[in-house]
């Protein structure tokens, strides 16, 4: 007999911890109680998967089901415990997705972590929660996308607005105020010797995810501090205040009292998946969204035994770095002579689809299934299945359309477009002053572990983010040079062939930001990941180059063909190079030298040819993959509007990474909780008829026990 995982769910919340085991939503038949048709159906159950579906179920008369590829953890230490962070990466909760072969680094190719599992990416992330500066966000709406600048997001990273809306409004949708709560550091002595500080006025008290700071802190990030203000990099008063260039002990999703991660699963899921109306079912992927009059290829929509069965990258592939503290690409230029043969609705700005529901299967081999939505369906599947999943029901470019037999509902160059992605070269500086305790360490050290697994135990102790986001006017003395090249670069030359002129058109203008904002000596060009240990990761914030993800099959389970084209542009590349050369001034300050690093990799007298072998070899990604669906305008290659609506359809959505336009200087789990949450007030308003722009009271909560409220003017119908 079937049980409901549901019911399991919320009985194990009312169990013992000793047995969850036994009561998780692992692998949910699909033959458990689902209804046929629900009013939302959300896909994908990560970060905003999980915001939506829990925020459209506040109102009881609203039916939402959320469909997971992966399946659900087992509260397994490796998930919660942070001394494990990266350490999951690989392993069953990851799509173990790869890249194409790089052949304008070192010609291999390379892991792309993504997480395979309710919570998605937040149960594998490094849980840095930052949100990147004021000024990613006025280019967000400079770009064509009114009420996505600073003001716009910072309501959705702390709180909601309230004000003219009627009673119905509030009592729906103002249940929850705020997605944060964030917990300020537990020492006041602590907070002083790490420069750690914060503005209340930029910070939530009261919402699902806690934000706070481990309880141990690594000696050695204040002599890191130190080095950076003695060379002119400034430490960050509050990293969150949108202000983010220098150096900062960031804020953690970890949860201050037990110190273990504060992750989507455990704050938008397990204290509400007892709702009636609150549906999910796991181990199920979707195959493509139904399109009112368009079929679909024979491939896509039915079984193909033999093949890729779940969906996973190569095994092979599959790599456990954890977080590792010229022109021309990868993938083929697309043939835009091939005849639109099977085109039916192709321009967007004259389409008006309707999505009626999603096409699923628990493997290639299986029968699909389909339920319909009622009113929209939302793709949260992440930056690069959700360009995916609009290629393979129809939505995308039609030269690549057509290559795989897919008929072409809209003609959307941008699907599968514009990939940006932070990416990072690792150092090796090892830390020889054994008087200052490494996290090297907890792998070598038996007794050291075992020490410090006692206080994790007994303490709750947990480990810091000691970052620094650099500017580079402030890093190098070659910074006016490259700007001018930069600058004088022609926008085509260092993108992949055959775009569509839109595309050239939307990265023309991103590309005037970026030059712009290179030339500022308060916007981060490139950020420090330090391990204290002896690596000073660093990894590019406002990536010049643009990748693509497209579909390599007509097969659903297949994994798509990701290329990030990390440093096809010559800017990122000169960014990486003055980052590392700027490490050896920093460990050849007074701060640093008593820690005695060794400088192994780069060393200390690598030359540019060297230093440019180890960036073939060693660039990886941060994890960050995004702008495969960007909010832009149709004319600069765009995917969705400022509504987060696909252009040319009626009901459906996007709400993930893939959305944001240009990447933020910022790890970006904060920032796609906010984008989230912005999007279900959206539907709020939509629903009830609300104004598009008015004055909005907004609540300030500025201390646990403090409010202050004030009034703006804003267009909030987004």
């Amino acid at each position: 007999m079937y049980r409901s995982r549901l019911a399991l769910a919320a009985l194990a919340a009312c169990l013992p911890r000793a047995t969850l085991g036994l009561l998780h939503l692992h692998g949910r038949d699909i033959n458990a109680p689902v209804l046929d048709s629900y009013d939302y159906i959300v896909v994908g159950c990560g970060v905003s998967g999980l915001v939506v579906i829990n925020r459209l179920t506040e109102d009881p008369s609203v039916n939402v089901l959320c469909i997971e590829a992966g399946d659900a953890d087992h509260y397994e230490s490796i998930i919660q415990d942070p001394v494990y962070v990266g350490a999951d990466i690989g392993g069953i909760y990851d799509w173990l997705l790869s890249t194409t072969p790089q052949t304008q680094l070192d010609g291999a190719a390379r892991p792309m972590p993504q997480g395979k599992v309710l919570g998605g990416g937040s149960i594998l992330n490094a849980m840095v929660w930052n949100r990147g500066g004021q000024d990613d966000y006025n280019t967000w709406a400079a770009l064509g996308n009114p009420g996505w600048d600073w003001e716009g997001m910072l309501p959705y990273f702390i709180k909601v607005p309230l004000g003219n809306h009627s009673p119905t409004f509030r009592s729906r949708v103002l249940t929850h105020l705020q997605s944060e709560t964030y917990t300020p550091v537990y020492s006041a002595d602590i907070a002083r010797e790490y420069s750690i500080n914060y503005n209340p006025a930029v910070h939530g008290f009261s919402g699902p995810v806690q934000i706070s700071y481990p309880r141990y802190f690594y000696p050695q990030s204040t002599n890191l501090f130190a080095a950076l203000n003695y060379l002119g990099v400034p430490t960050e008063f509050d990293p969150n205040d949108g202000s983010s260039a220098g150096a900062a002990l960031v804020t953690t999703d970890i949860d201050p009292i037990n110190q273990t991660r504060s992750d989507a699963r455990r704050t938008y899921f397990d204290p509400y998946v007892s709702r009636p109306n609150f549906h999910v079912i796991t181990g199920q992927h979707v195959t493509r969204v139904l399109i009112e009059g368009i079929g679909s290829n024979f491939e896509v929509s039915n079984p193909t035994p033999g093949g890729n069965e779940n969906g996973n990258g190569m095994n092979g592939m599959a790599s456990n770095e954890g977080f590792g503290f010229g022109p021309g690409g990868s993938t083929p230029a697309l043939d835009n002579s091939t005849a639109a043969r099977l085109s039916r609705r192709q321009s967007p700005s004259r389409s008006n689809l309707r999505i009626t529901g999603v096409e699923f299967a628990a493997s290639a081999s299986s029968a699909r299934r389909t339920i319909t939505a009622t009113r929209e369906v939302i793709v949260a599947a992440g930056s690069l299945h959700s360009a995916q999943l609009l290629q393979l029901s129809g939505i995308g470019p039609s030269s690549l359309l057509n290559t795989y037999g897919i008929p072409i509902a809209l003609d959307l160059p941008g699907v599968g477009n514009n990939l940006q992605d932070h990416c990072l070269v690792g150092t090796f500086y090892p830390y020889n002053n054994l008087s200052y305790p490494l996290p090297t360490e907890l792998t070598t050290n038996a007794t050291y572990n075992a020490a410090a697994e006692f206080e994790y135990n007994t303490f709750k102790t947990g480990s810091p983010n000691a970052l620094a986001f650099n500017p580079l006017p402030l890093i190098s003395n070659n910074s006016a040079s490259i700007l001018s090249g930069a600058n004088d670069q022609d926008p085509i030359a260092y993108l992949a062939g055959g775009l569509d002129p839109t595309i050239v058109a939307g990265y023309t203008l991103q590309k005037q930001s970026l030059v712009r904002r290179l030339a500022e000596s308060n916007v981060a060009s490139y950020e420090i990941i330090n391990n204290n240990a002896g690596s000073l990761t660093v990894a590019v914030m406002h990536p010049f180059s643009r990748g693509q993800c497209y579909i390599h099959s007509a097969d659903p389970f297949e994994p798509p063909s990701i290329d990030p084209r990390w440093l096809t542009n010559p800017v990122d590349r000169q960014v990486l190079i003055e980052a590392l050369l700027f490490n050896r001034q920093i460990l050849a300050t007074p701060a640093m030298l008593p820690l005695q690093a060794a400088q192994f990799v780069p060393t200390v007298d690598a030359d540019e040819a060297t230093i440019n072998t180890i960036i073939n070899s060693g660039i990886r990604t941060e994890f960050h993959p995004s702008g495969t669906c960007a909010m832009l305008p149709l004319e600069q290659g765009g995917v969705v509007d400022p509504h987060l609506r696909v252009h040319g359809t009626q009901n459906l959505r996007v709400v993930d990474a893939g959305i944001f336009p240009m990447i933020p200087a910022a790890h970006l789990q904060a920032v796609v909780y906010a984008v989230a949450e912005k999007l279900v007030i959206s539907f709020s308003l939509e629903s009830l008829g609300e104004p598009d722009h008015d004055i909005w009271d907004v609540v300030f909560i500025v201390g646990p026990d403090s409010v202050a409220v004030c009034k703006f003017e804003h267009d909030h119908s987004v």
